[in-house]
């Protein structure tokens, strides 16, 4: 195995380990016996297991912000709303391993930690949305950030709770929290649907 397989092989065994038992929970000795390498073999790559953790986090942390980037294309606000939801959770189907590294250790909730900066970075680009759509309709634009976390928010935890439910689908998922999101408890649809497609 070439030193660039190894490294990649490492980093695929630690992954699998630290989403099932989390940093803390994950030993060097237990990474290196799954690789079937010595210790000293880990530690030539990464430093060690934090060293390791750090990669298989910012991996992650650049899978899922790819992903939401990319899915942020609309210009309407409600569809902005549905593009974020829906790319949150189609990156919790893909990744759950991925998805669970980041919020053991960040759980909403907490001040820092990948997925909290993930949710702030993805909070900082709703806000901006909310204060036109909120200059627009004549409300108060200073509480847009706080809007913006609330909804963030909400996807986030929901994408917590589907991550083991996986029922309903990731596309009804998407509905009704954009459903809750866009109309209110007052204004709930009974049969939410995605306005758009993407």
């Amino acid at each position: 195995m070439t030193a660039a397989e190894r490294r990649e092989q490492l980093i695929a065994v630690a992954r699998g380990l630290f989403a099932a038992r989390g940093v803390e929970g994950t030993s060097v000795e237990e990474i290196a016996a799954r690789a079937e390498v010595s210790k000293p073999v880990l530690y030539g790559h990464f430093g060690g297991k934090e060293g390791l953790y750090a990669v298989v986090v910012d991996r992650e942390v650049q899978e899922l912000l790819s992903m939401m980037r990319a899915a942020l294309t609309a210009g309407q606000p409600r569809a902005l709303l549905e593009q974020a939801a829906t790319a949150l959770l189609g990156y919790i189907e893909q990744n759950p391993d991925g998805f669970r590294i980041l919020v053991r250790d960040s759980p909403l909730g907490s001040a820092s930690g990948s997925f909290v900066s993930i949710i702030g970075d993805v909070a900082t680009r709703v806000e901006h949305i909310l204060a036109g759509e909120f200059a627009t309709r004549g409300f108060d634009t200073t509480y847009a950030p706080m809007y913006a976390q609330m909804l963030v928010g909400m996807v986030g935890t929901t994408g917590q709770w589907w991550l083991d439910a996986r029922d309903p689908a990731r596309d009804v998922v998407a509905a009704h929290v954009c459903n809750l999101a866009w109309n209110g408890l007052a204004r709930l649809e009974t049969e939410p649907r995605l306005t758009h497609e993407g």
